[in-house]
């Protein structure tokens, strides 16, 4: 079980973690075209897909740890995950992939405080994190993905 501190901790990257969305968000909103490079083979929407597809994977798993389910965490080697989620949503429009975000993003602030959920899984093979190391990795990861769009969108 979370002690007050710990839960404390959970709503202070919570709000972060709110932040860090709502920036990746409004920047997608604001750009012109999302098809300009960021990566070798990946567009900026592609990049935004990737980060969907990872928050959705931690939407699901929290929530069936949240509500007593067995969770499912993402099985394969991590370039071969990553490359299966940006191509899973190929084709999708960016307003699709954007509400698939915020989707994943409300199951997350509906379960991320629960004091029952006290490890998460990330992918097998991995070690599965607290929730604050979760809220913390999820965090800086979609921060070094809007850093590297914006830097790229700028050229």
């Amino acid at each position: 079980m979370s002690g007050p501190e710990e839960l404390e901790s959970r709503q202070q990257l919570l709000v972060q973690l709110d932040s860090q969305v709502k920036a990746l968000v409004d920047t997608y909103r604001q750009l012109p075209d999302t098809s300009f490079p960021v990566y070798e083979g990946w567009s900026a929407q592609d990049v935004l897909a990737h980060l969907t597809f990872w928050h959705e994977s931690f939407a699901r798993n929290l929530t069936a740890l949240a509500t007593g389910s067995p969770p499912q965490p993402l099985k394969g080697k991590l370039h071969d995950l990553n490359q299966a989620g940006v191509e899973s949503m190929r084709g999708s429009s960016l307003d699709v992939i954007i509400r698939r975000l915020e989707s994943a993003h409300q199951q997350i602030q509906a379960h991320i405080l629960n004091p029952a959920v006290t490890i998460i899984p990330y992918r097998k093979g991995s070690r599965d994190l607290t929730p604050p190391d979760h809220l913390h990795l999820v965090t800086d990861h979609i921060g070094k993905h809007l850093r590297d769009v914006i830097s790229r969108g700028r050229g």
